[in-house]
């Protein structure tokens, strides 16, 4: 087993349904069956809204540099980081340490473009500063799909600030389905929850979607890694849960990502 090193915090709970989902997914008879985690639970990192939205919040990432060496001194052989939003700071990350990332958003991007119809539209339910920065859009443009986002950025950041503050509570489950339904009314028939705020309500989904959760990919990446793969290298499964309508076969079970 190869112990995996995760930036955590943002949020906690996030992280923790991270870690809920790694022992539910791994088969086990013991505990020593069971993933070696290496966690940084620093609910302190500079906020990522403040820093890219609205431009007057420290930048994360010396916080997030630093957690990234703290990790590998530990003994972590691969990093994760369960925030979609703080992948814009995965090349100084990179940069900073010798281990892999296991990258979120790389593994999102190639089950979406197993799911979705060629020039295909795909629903990305993220906070606004995953739209600011392009985090996904390149690398689905790449594969010929088009990300489409909710239209109304306060909306959204409301239901993440509540959700932050009071948890899954039934007033942003409603305003989630709401969202996702206005992305399904515009052509998002794939869409994928890149918000791990989100995917504590991942439920509210309108189920006539084909809808996917980016934490779950980071799941069975650092599964993958730490029971099949060689550093750099890690396989995944490339069908984690999926909801919504009966959707394409996926390419392959098993994917190498670089």
């Amino acid at each position: 087993m190869r112990p995996v090193g995760v930036l955590g915090g943002m949020g906690p709970q996030a992280t923790v349904l991270l870690m809920q989902k790694i022992i539910a997914a791994t088969p086990a008879q013991d505990d020593a069956d069971h993933i070696p985690l290496i966690v940084d639970q620093n609910p302190q990192v500079p906020s990522r809204i403040q820093h890219l939205i609205q431009g007057t919040g420290e930048d994360p990432t010396p916080v997030l540099v630093g957690m990234a060496r703290r990790l590998q001194m530990a003994g972590a052989l691969a990093l994760a980081m369960p925030c979609n939003t703080a992948h814009h700071y995965a090349p100084a990350i990179r940069a900073s340490v010798s281990l892999p990332l296991i990258d979120m958003v790389a593994l999102s991007v190639s089950h979406a473009v197993s799911l979705a119809p060629p020039n295909g539209i795909v629903g990305v339910l993220a906070s606004p500063a995953v739209r600011l920065t392009g985090l996904f859009d390149q690398a689905l443009a790449a594969s010929g799909l088009t990300a489409l986002y909710a239209q109304d950025d306060d909306a959204v950041l409301s239901i993440i600030r509540r959700i932050k503050s009071d948890g899954p509570v039934a007033e942003t489950r409603h305003a989630l389905a709401k969202v996702s339904r206005g992305l399904l009314a515009r052509g998002a028939q794939v869409q994928m929850i890149a918000c791990t705020e989100f995917s504590l309500i991942a439920d509210t989904i309108d189920p006539a979607a084909v809808s996917f959760d980016t934490l779950d990919l980071l799941v069975s990446g650092i599964i993958g890694f730490a029971t099949e793969g060689e550093a750099g290298h890690y396989k995944v499964d490339t069908n984690p849960p999926t909801k919504g309508a009966t959707t394409p076969q996926s390419r392959s079970n098993k994917e190498t990502i670089p």
